[in-house]
């Protein structure tokens, strides 16, 4: 249930007592073995609803299913937790670099499936399915991905838009209806330019996918279907990077799942195929 990573991606955002549990959590996962959530809530120095409410800010019904999540993590914390946290150092040679680089995209690519569930993604590839037009608005490295996704969606027949430029964005969110929809990438979720469209898109009645970290963020907040990736602050040498990762996952998987659920548009993208490949051969 990725709850390691639901309790890093929300640390910032959360309350003094919320710190305490998530930091104790983190800590001593180990002792939620034993442990009751009033036993809990003795040994952090809180309330028992302040568990309550903490397990379910992390969007589990109650104590008994973050306690199952974080037990279930305890099997990948010696695996996928440190490997995202691998630093490549300037020293590293070629074997520990690409040994470090290739662990932490393991552990970003397995954190982030586990974020997501199969509930989101069927809404989201409806909404990519029924849309007239598909704007898709993320910079830096969020817009690489975002373009990379308008190529693959084009080729499925799904007018899709990915503008550089965070200006181009909102001039083009600024004439989209209820009919559109515009898919938000934002590792941050709090990409001002990002935030600017999706404010837009609410204006105008436009549904809106997000793509950013786990929780309720600027963008997210906005979003009819909410869709999270993992890239680690701590890893600062190499965050864009894992950001990307992430993030190319969810677009290659929604990718997948409109041809599972298309032969037209299997058939539009072994057209496209074919053309490129004949022209290939002048």
């Amino acid at each position: 249930m990725a709850a390691f990573s639901k309790i890093k991606a929300l640390l910032p955002s959360l309350s003094s007592s919320e710190e305490k549990l998530a930091l104790y959590i983190l800590n001593s996962p180990g002792d939620l073995r034993d442990l009751s959530s009033q036993k809990l809530a003795s040994i952090v120095g809180v309330s028992q609803s302040s568990v309550i409410k903490f397990a379910q800010k992390l969007k589990y019904k109650g104590y008994p299913a973050l306690k199952l999540g974080i037990l279930d993590d305890l099997n990948n914390v010696e695996t996928d937790h440190q490997k995202l946290h691998g630093r490549i150092a300037v020293g590293d040679d070629y074997e520990t670099m690409s040994s470090k680089l290739l662990q932490s995209k393991i552990a970003v690519l397995n954190q982030t499936k586990n974020l997501n569930d199969k509930h989101s993604f069927a809404e989201a590839v409806i909404l990519l399915q029924e849309a007239k037009r598909v704007l898709i608005t993320g910079l830096g490295g969020s817009a690489l991905v975002g373009k990379d996704f308008s190529f693959k969606l084009q080729k499925l027949g799904i007018a899709a838009i990915c503008e550089i430029d965070g200006h181009a964005q909102l001039a083009i969110a600024s004439t989209l209806g209820e009919t559109d929809l515009v898919f938000a990438l934002s590792e941050s979720g709090a990409t001002r330019e990002v935030v600017n469209v999706v404010t837009e898109a609410v204006a105008n009645k436009t549904p809106v996918i997000s793509l950013t970290k786990f929780g309720d963020t600027a963008v997210s907040m906005h979003a009819q279907v909410r869709l999270y990736s993992v890239a680690e602050e701590a890893a600062t040498r190499i965050s864009s990077i894992l950001a990307r990762t992430a993030q190319e996952l969810v677009i290659d998987m929604l990718f997948i799942s409109l041809m599972q659920t298309s032969s037209k548009r299997r058939a539009m993208l072994e057209k496209s195929r074919t053309v490129v490949s004949e022209f290939r051969n002048y």
